[in-house]
């Protein structure tokens, strides 16, 4: 895209010609201070989950690990009857509660006062839209971040938690401004860093034909979690990320008509690689009421999962990806198929890739202690541990796939997403 005159003169004005410098960054021997950014924090919620850590520790490698940095401010926007903030704050002395998103960020001077930002968009009370994906707020959040370092002249490395934004328009502005302001932007979903069974990588620099992701996570936010565990995987394939330059989505009859087509020429995908993800899976719904474990055919799927759905997309290198979604109706007794995500590729030598991305669904909620061990990384370094243009990659992905879908499974074009980059080598998944 060409921009014309005005436009360019308008970016100019905005742009920032120099990085700014990160908040803390000549006092060494000081310990990090962190702020969050939330709209709930309750219990189960993932602010819950990430915050709790950061303030209490957690258990890593047979020891229970103190982050070294200090959760020193926080903004909650919306406190109910199940809200567990303020009861921190009790407990911890050096954790202020700020009525706004500034205040928070500059603990009540009129300049940046931390030293990372953890923004969790997740959960809360906000409007759905007509493509059933609701509206958190992360990029509204971010911009008013951005704003305190703007206004102090410093910047301060900033996790988002999931997708950047359900708005590819959104994202691409975020991942944007941090590059032209130099700060480390960290986001995604904790399956990429989950442990997975069995405890393997993608040979790096193979060469794939074909790859699927299967869960039931549904409409955007479950989207996020099964194509960033997918990508995770693929980004390493030979050449490194190429981006995606269609997607197709399909339900309905057509997804029946596409589980049953035995191929991708044929509408469909290569059955064995659903086979493969099917026989991953820890928590496979019985297909028969007398057995523990069974293979579901065609017609269980259609009585189990009634409403499933699927998104075909189109990588730019030729590599071709799908991801299923095993939807039971709504409010529907006994249904489904999976309870977990797993991913099989096809690759071109014949062989066969799987794997089980483990997340062990109990009161601790350790999967998300990898990624907390990450965020450390970002806090500590001003550097992501692994690119975020996966993270922006898959964000527009999702957002692809949702309009595919509200388009009556319209195949798209998808220029945009030509997103490019090298993985990291060294694999950032737990695997102890």
């Amino acid at each position: 895209m060409q921009l014309n005159r005005r436009q360019l003169l308008a970016a100019a004005a905005t742009a920032m010609p120099l990085p700014l410098p990160r908040c803390g960054g000549q006092e060494s021997n000081r310990r990090p201070r962190i702020a969050v950014v939330t709209p709930v924090y309750y219990k189960y919620s993932h602010s819950q989950h990430i915050v709790d850590r950061f303030l209490d520790g957690y258990g890593w490698e047979g020891r229970h690990h103190r982050p070294a940095m200090d959760v020193v401010s926080l903004y909650v926007e919306q406190v109910g009857a199940n809200d567990l903030s303020r009861e921190r704050a009790e407990r911890h002395p050096q954790l202020k509660i700020y009525p706004t998103i500034a205040e928070a960020l500059t603990r009540g001077t009129n300049k940046l006062a931390v030293d990372g930002v953890l923004l969790i968009g997740e959960h809360g009370r906000f409007p759905t839209n007509e493509r059933g994906q609701q509206l958190y707020p992360r990029y509204e959040y971010f911009q008013q971040i951005v704003q305190v370092f703007r206004d102090s002249d410093r910047v301060a490395p900033v996790f988002n938690d999931k997708h950047l934004s359900w708005n590819w328009n959104y994202a691409r502005e975020m991942y944007d401004t941090a590059a032209a302001m130099g700060f480390g932007l960290m986001a995604g979903s904790s399956l990429p860093v989950t442990w997975r069974q069995p405890s393997l990588d993608l040979p790096w620099a193979a060469e794939v034909e074909e790859i699927m992701g299967i869960w039931n996570g549904g409409i955007d936010g479950g989207d996020i979690h099964v194509i960033e565990a997918m990508q995770s995987i693929v980004e390493r394939r030979r050449g490194g990320e190429t981006g995606v330059r269609a997607v197709e989505a399909i339900r309905g009859e057509r997804f029946w008509s596409a589980l049953a087509a035995g191929s991708w020429d044929r509408g469909g995908w290569d059955p064995i690689l659903l086979e493969a993800c099917l026989s991953r899976s820890n928590q496979l719904n019985p297909a028969r009421p007398t057995y523990s474990h069974i293979l579901p055919t065609s017609d269980d799927i259609r009585r189990l999962a009634p409403e499933s759905y699927a998104y075909r997309f189109e990588y730019a290198d030729g590599t071709r990806a799908s991801i299923v979604q095993l939807q039971p109706a709504r409010n529907q007794e006994g249904g489904g198929i999976v309870g977990d995500c797993s991913v099989a590729a096809r690759l071109k030598n014949g062989e066969l890739f799987s794997v089980m991305f483990y997340l062990p669904y109990y009161s601790t909620r350790n999967f998300f202690s990898p990624q907390v061990h990450h965020i450390e990384s970002l806090f500590l370094t001003g550097k992501s541990p692994y690119p975020v243009e996966r993270t922006l990659l898959t964000t527009g992905m999702t957002a692809a796939g949702i309009e595919s879908l509200f388009q009556g499974s319209k195949r798209l074009d998808a220029p945009h997403l030509a997103v490019t980059y090298s993985p990291t080598r060294e694999s950032t998944f737990w695997r102890t």
